[in-house]
């Protein structure tokens, strides 16, 4: 069974935050949001889990709604930290996890075990306002996962670490999933959406512009973008029909064209010129599906 979104609105006041969303999030899969400022994100994930009531829809967990008695199925990491900075992180850790059902022994196991594993186990007796922003969120993120739950949210999990932190948590959410746990998280960076979902939603204004299985979603774009590296002036493609755009980098260029057509048309057009170092087509990526469906890029 899976997490299912049916025709979910919120509305708060005049505004419209999520605007009639309908979604099918697959069990044991990693599913990726993406989407501007305001796109409606983080409200969604209040009402997946019953943080915030729809306005209209319905949404369910394995058929049924989310609620206090399903606590111990859910973990959450809220983009804005949530932990009591005077506490001691193991203190903090044992409190958030007996409220999700777990015995203090079990607790204090699960919690040196991630210690260990993030690099940080003389952090267990300091006061959580002695860490920095990446360690707090290291132990939001423990917090979030340490009763091993069946469906977790993380909005916004890599916001703030620096990029080995970034591949730590990043290797632990494949394991989590591995394990068979059902993961929906947001991103401000396409890259880790694309590196590590199968299928994600791009939301604009509450409402979902691209959404399915991230390959078919590439597929049916339609555009393709061509890497050609050569030891001549390739500006003259610009002008080849087909090509929509053209940018020039220090190794040779880059374009978007409407079809793998196109690329042979190029293909034969460099082949007489001189010498090509590289000529590569590439499916689009999430920035240029975006750019295209959103009007605007995404940062």
């Amino acid at each position: 069974m899976s997490l299912q979104l049916k025709n979910v609105t919120k509305r708060f006041g005049d505004f419209t935050a999520v605007d009639s969303l309908s979604l099918t999030i697959p069990e044991s899969e990693m599913f990726g949001f993406l989407g501007g400022n305001g796109a409606g994100k983080t409200t969604t994930f209040r009402m997946i889990l019953g943080l915030l009531d729809a306005t209209e829809g319905k949404i369910e967990w394995k058929g049924k709604s989310i609620d206090y008695s399903r606590t111990s199925e859910i973990g959450y990491l809220p983009e804005e930290r949530g932990l009591y900075p005077k506490m001691k992180v193991k203190e903090q850790i044992v409190y958030l996890a007996r409220l999700k059902g777990m015995q203090k022994k079990a607790i204090l196991n699960e919690l040196d075990y991630w210690l260990e594993r993030f690099k940080v186990p003389e952090y267990k007796d300091k006061k959580v306002e002695e860490l920095s922003k990446g360690n707090q969120q290291k132990i939001q993120f423990i917090a979030s996962v340490i009763h091993k739950p069946q469906l977790l949210i993380l909005d916004e999990p890599f916001s703030g670490l620096d990029p080995v932190n970034v591949e730590l948590l990043k290797e632990a959410v494949v394991d989590i999933k591995k394990s068979g746990t059902s993961i929906v998280f947001s991103s401000h960076r396409m890259e880790h959406v694309e590196e590590m979902c199968e299928s994600l939603c791009i939301l604009h204004k509450g409402k979902p512009v691209v959404h399915g299985n991230l390959k078919e979603v590439k597929q049916s774009f339609g555009k393709k973008n061509v890497k050609i590296q050569a030891d001549f002036d390739l500006a003259y493609l610009q002008e080849v029909p087909g090509v929509l755009k053209y940018k020039s980098n220090l190794q040779g260029a880059i374009l978007q064209v409407d079809s793998e057509e196109i690329a042979a048309i190029l293909f034969k057009e460099l082949a007489d010129k001189g010498f090509v170092r590289k000529f590569e087509l590439e499916e689009p990526s999430l920035n240029d599906i975006f750019i295209e469906k959103v009007g605007a890029s995404y940062e």
